[in-house]
């Protein structure tokens, strides 16, 4: 259909419909009347709410995790559960063939090298542990010999993927239908995937998800700098170009600084990813020399000194956070991160206060993927096992989900509205908006709209 009408929703404390046509909303306002033409769904007096924009996700590796052996913290809770969990998938699987698992971190999983690895693989089974930052993988001594690299001693190999996905034997791309079906039951109508790629082979298959409706979602595409001037297959939007600062490589200044200048010289604003202090400082640096461009932006700013807020703040760059990351290992912070700065981990009240701008992201599928425990953790900074981290650094439930509500090419701007001649992407929840603020939770979300076409309706 060509046409949609919610009718009997809560918006901005009143009770409407929202008419959409053509992708866009078009009427809003109570006792509209349906048309021969419009699918009608019925809001009961629930909440509709522009559609969720995830900022920073990684979609090829969220459906590559989906169909690997899950060592994150909802399988394995101690270094002993890992072991039990590798040691049964290698009982299971067809000896030989490669094993791949995702979500190790030593959080949960203890430390992990290719020594262990071996004593829970035996030498014929090649295995890959992918780790949960998404920058390093794990191998044993099969996959090291099966990449030829016998010699690294460690199995380590950080910052490598390209190379080590060349020497790993050819495989389909992953199914992302399962991603995009979980992306929308989360009232998620659009993401940015933020995957620092130079292959454009990975801007078209999602492109292909798109147009096929496997993602039936809006997707932007960072990429890296190779990727920058060729233009975008249809189906995905261009975003900005994604740039590492890696600590073994922070000192890098004049690279990151040529980097930072060859994109903007192309038009393209920059998505510099810095997850530690001097990831932090050498990207504000870089900014310093080569100047910045609206719509730039710092990835995950994990640790960020104030002495950068003034910059930032001064010159528009906008932080994109993950406060779920807060809930998922804060435990682990609270005992192997230096307590002066367990106070600046994923900031957000100070950043906010100091008039930088904030934007939301769950970095899945390296973080948990579901935006609405990333906004509860903004608001109560609370762990796994219920300790607090960063007690200064709560929003309010308003601000947390505004994290989500961005415009994609603003992130961390004003809020999305659900009014005449904007998208016709919305979220509609199953009570009203102050319930919804109160829990925070995805059970709410009754419907997802993209483009004014229903892409999930709860049953």
């Amino acid at each position: 259909m060509s046409a949609l009408l919610l009718r009997g929703v809560e918006l901005e404390g009143r009770v409407v419909d929202v008419r959409c046509r053509d992708g866009l909303v078009v009427e809003v306002g109570p006792g509209l009347r349906s048309g021969p033409d419009e699918e009608v769904l019925e809001g009961s007096g629930g909440a509709v709410l522009p559609g969720l924009f995830d900022h920073h996700v990684h979609l090829l590796a969220m459906a590559a995790a989906a169909a690997s052996l899950d060592l994150g913290p909802t399988a394995v809770a101690v270094p002993v559960g890992l072991d039990r969990e590798i040691r049964a998938a290698v009982a299971d699987g067809q000896a030989g063939g490669w094993l791949r698992a995702a979500g190790y971190h030593e959080a949960w999983g203890g430390p992990l090298d290719r020594d262990r690895l071996d004593r829970l693989t035996g030498p014929d089974r090649p295995l890959r542990v992918k780790h949960r930052t998404g920058h390093a993988w794990i191998l044993n001594t099969a996959g090291c010999i099966a990449v030829r690299e016998p010699e690294n001693r460690s199995g380590w190999f950080v910052g490598r993927d390209d190379w080590l996905r060349e020497r790993l034997p050819p495989a389909p791309p992953p199914d992302l239908a399962p991603v995009g079906d979980r992306l929308v039951r989360l009232g998620v109508t659009g993401v940015t995937d933020a995957t620092p790629t130079g292959d454009r082979g990975h801007l078209v298959v999602l492109a292909g998800a798109v147009t096929s409706g496997a993602l039936p979602l809006r997707v932007r595409v960072t990429g890296g700098l190779a990727l920058a001037g060729l233009p975008r297959p249809p189906g995905t939007e261009r975003g900005p170009v994604k740039l590492m600062v890696l600590d073994d490589d922070g000192a890098d200044l004049g690279g990151l600084i040529e980097a930072v200048a060859s994109a903007h010289r192309g038009g393209a604003a920059v998505a510099i990813h810095a997850v530690s202090e001097l990831g932090a400082v050498v990207a504000v640096a870089a900014w310093a020399q080569a100047g910045v461009l609206a719509g730039d932006r710092l990835e995950h700013g994990s640790v960020l000194p104030d002495a950068l807020t003034g910059f930032l703040a001064a010159q528009g760059v906008t932080v994109v956070t993950q406060p779920g990351f807060v809930q998922e290992r804060g435990d682990y912070y609270l005992g192997n991160v230096d307590p002066d700065d367990l106070g600046v981990l994923y900031r957000c009240r100070s950043l906010l206060d100091a008039g930088v701008a904030v934007a939301g992201s769950t970095d899945a599928p390296f973080g948990p993927d579901d935006p609405w425990l990333a906004m509860r953790a903004a608001v109560d900074r609370r762990t796994r096992l219920g300790a607090v981290v960063g007690a200064g650094e709560a929003l309010t439930p308003g601000e947390a989900l505004g994290l989500f509500l961005g415009h994609p090419d603003r992130p961390g701007g004003p809020s999305r509205a659900v009014e005449p001649r904007a998208a016709a992407d919305l979220c509609l929840l199953d009570c009203p908006l102050v319930t919804a603020l109160d829990e925070l939770d995805a059970s709410h979300v009754a419907a997802t709209v993209v483009a004014g076409r229903v892409v999930h309706r709860r049953s």
